[in-house]
């Protein structure tokens, strides 16, 4: 489905963002794994070394998407690297949860940064390349920015403001044959749900009609979908991932 296409996918050393590297490369794409930090470095050469095992190409390159320069430099070396990007999918994110009388400035701008003017950056940068033949560009939001949560306004605020990015940015590259949609997550089993209290699992199903939490790969299988052509005609959508959570 994606065969020879070119995907770059921020904060893809874990999670979400390896499980749809890991699609995308079965599926023929080659991949640019994206990691913040030399603590991910290893877990992102890993992910390398296991699409090359699968005979797709892959490299890793660090990069803090926070940073303009530093995205700029990261959509630049994917390019070099292969010639071309034809996917980007915005997933880097991080949570720094507290309730709004004790959320510290830092801890509102961090995640704002990372979350939201990542997706900013990057896809300033990798749009510039997409203009000559189109392209598809994917930002992971979060249900959260559908329906807020206590404890996290500043990432509730990133998460909405992606969904706002997102239709504004579907509109202005339409004519260019580049399509823009976002994915909105809900309970999604990974390394940061494993680590949760049960107590917190079980009412989290409470509120989930299919009473189960949802696998990695079938949000990647979604990040699939929207990455080749059977959503051809699919822009500025917002696809909730979440057993129903948000309706």
């Amino acid at each position: 489905m994606l065969k020879d296409k070119v995907a770059v996918i921020t904060g893809s050393a874990r999670g979400l963002g390896k499980e749809i590297a890991l699609m995308y490369a079965k599926n023929g794409a080659k991949v640019v794994i994206n990691y913040s930090s030399d603590s991910s470095k290893d877990n992102a050469e890993r992910i390398v070394q296991q699409i090359k095992e699968m005979k797709r190409e892959a490299i890793a390159i660090q990069a803090d998407i926070s940073n303009h320069i530093e995205a700029k430099n990261l959509i630049d070396e994917a390019a070099k690297a292969f010639g071309t990007i034809d996917i980007l999918v915005n997933n880097a994110g991080i949570t720094k949860d507290m309730i709004l009388l004790r959320m510290t400035e830092e801890e509102f701008d961090r995640v704002v940064a990372v979350n939201l003017k990542g997706v900013f950056n990057c896809t300033k940068h990798a749009s510039r390349i997409m203009l000559k033949k189109g392209g598809s560009i994917i930002n992971m939001t979060s249900v959260i920015g559908l329906a807020g949560n206590i404890g996290q306004c500043n990432y509730a605020a990133s998460k909405a403001g992606i969904i706002g990015f997102t239709k504004s940015a579907a509109k202005e590259f339409a004519s260019k044959s580049i399509r823009v949609n976002a994915i909105a997550p809900g309970f999604i089993e990974t390394d940061m749900t494993d680590v949760l209290p049960e107590t917190i699992k079980e009412n989290a199903l409470r509120n989930i009609p299919l009473n189960r939490l949802g696998y990695a790969e079938e949000v990647a299988k979604v990040a699939l979908f929207l990455a080749s052509d059977l959503s051809s005609y699919v822009t500025g959508e917002v696809i909730r991932v979440d057993g129903g959570m948000a309706m």
